[in-house]
């Protein structure tokens, strides 16, 4: 087979892999966004949202163990949420949800 007869083969075959690769969005991925800087002041600021450290607290009484590690205040569903990522002192990571209105544990321990 000539070289200029295998280019065609050669890049359908990128194109089919680059559809496959290619990452997909999820259908709701709108009503998924994370707050910026700004935004997530502006949301305590207006009692949208309770500070982070309040919703740490509560989850702390809940009984949840671990250093966060990451923080997140995103919308969800028409509602704001934390999304926190928890090391433990053994070393287990856990993802928690919770409703950054109530400070309530939507999914996760």
């Amino acid at each position: 087979m000539s070289r200029l007869r295998c280019y065609p083969i050669v890049l359908v075959i990128g194109l089919l892999a680059a559809a496959v690769l290619a990452p997909v969005v999820p259908a709701d991925a709108q009503t998924r966004s994370c707050l910026g800087r700004a935004e997530q002041r502006a949301a305590v600021a207006s009692n949208k949202a309770i500070p982070l450290a309040e919703a740490l607290r509560l989850l702390r009484a809940r009984g949840a163990r671990g250093e966060a590690v990451r923080a997140s205040l995103c919308r969800r569903d028409g509602k704001l949420v934390y999304v926190l990522t928890l090391l433990a002192r053994n070393g287990k990571v856990s993802r928690v949800t919770v409703d950054a209105g109530s400070g309530e544990t939507i999914a996760g321990r």
